[in-house]
């Protein structure tokens, strides 16, 4: 059976080029993406800044009610329609959107890389991303075989789309659907699919195509159930990453190590991070952390 490692690890991400953490404190921080510095709410940095001066283009002002919402603030000019970011050969539409992100997620990066060393330089490799959002991970992913990118935003998935383009990656063997996450696992499972790796980053509430309601503590079980059933001895990974909610990542990695008792390999997990810059570079840069992961990998 599957090998649970109980012990928490810390998957951090740091600077490059087009992005990095300028520094963080008093419940915000202060990134750069590209030429532009934004300010968004971090409740998780509860230290002082480093900086005395946070220069930035914008800032996020969060609602007063504990559901979000919010608006932008601008101090400086930012291109509405978005600008062009890359992270290694990938290359993608930053734009501030009226959900506090930028289109991507940048604590993912290490997570990019982790799957594509897991696949071990595959080129046949088929892979399953849900909740793909704007398709960073499935431009990443498809270097290694065909990618099934799936989501229930009709805009996210159309902006994914946009990225691969910008990539030049639009002939890459990518799948764009526009589908409920959880119902197009399960008729995967009832088509008896089979994909060497998965990965997903469902949202803690959220709605499909059809008014599809998910909430995370009643559809995750379900939907991790069907991800195992997808997957086989000579799968190689599954990677689960869950933001915002009152929950430890030693209960995902309980969940996944019930689902993968059956099944070789190792069960981690931890913490998503991002390393500051820092005063004097990221040697000195603290770790801010983002959110909880559990994966399953099977390295034989």
């Amino acid at each position: 059976m599957a090998q649970l490692r109980e012990e928490p690890q810390i998957l951090a991400g740091s600077s490059w080029d087009d992005y990095g953490l300028v520094d963080s404190g008093n419940g915000r921080k202060l990134e750069r993406y590209g030429d532009y510095r934004f300010i968004r709410p971090e409740p998780q940095a509860m230290w002082q800044p480093r900086l005395g001066n946070w220069d930035a283009h914008g800032e996020f002002v969060p609602g007063s009610d504990e559901d979000g919402g919010g608006r932008w603030q601008y101090d400086k000019p930012v291109p509405q329609a978005g600008w062009p970011l890359k992270w290694r050969d990938a290359a993608f539409t930053a734009k501030c959107t009226p959900f506090r992100h930028l289109g991507f997620f940048p604590d993912m990066a290490p997570v990019w890389d982790w799957m594509l060393k897991q696949l071990d330089g595959k080129t046949n490799a088929e892979t399953l991303n849900l909740f793909g959002y704007t398709g960073v991970g499935s431009l990443a992913l498809s270097q290694a075989g065909r990618v099934t990118h799936v989501d229930a935003s009709k805009k996210s998935v159309a902006q994914a789309r946009e990225n691969a383009e910008l990539a030049g990656m639009e002939n890459r063997p990518i799948r764009w659907l526009v589908d409920d996450a959880a119902k197009y696992t399960a008729r995967e499972v009832r088509r008896g699919r089979r994909y060497d790796g998965i990965i997903l980053d469902p949202p803690k509430f959220g709605r499909g195509p059809k008014a599809e309601t998910w909430r995370i503590e009643e559809g995750l079980a379900d939907l991790v159930s069907d991800c195992r059933d997808l997957l086989d001895e000579n799968s190689k990974f599954l990677f689960l990453t869950v933001y915002a909610v009152r929950m430890s990542s030693l209960s995902l990695a309980g969940l996944l190590a019930e689902m993968f008792a059956d099944m070789p390999g190792i069960i981690e997990h931890g913490d998503l991070a991002v390393r500051e810059e820092g005063v004097g570079g990221e040697a000195n840069g603290r770790l801010l952390p983002t959110a909880i992961f559990a994966r399953w990998s099977n390295p034989s």
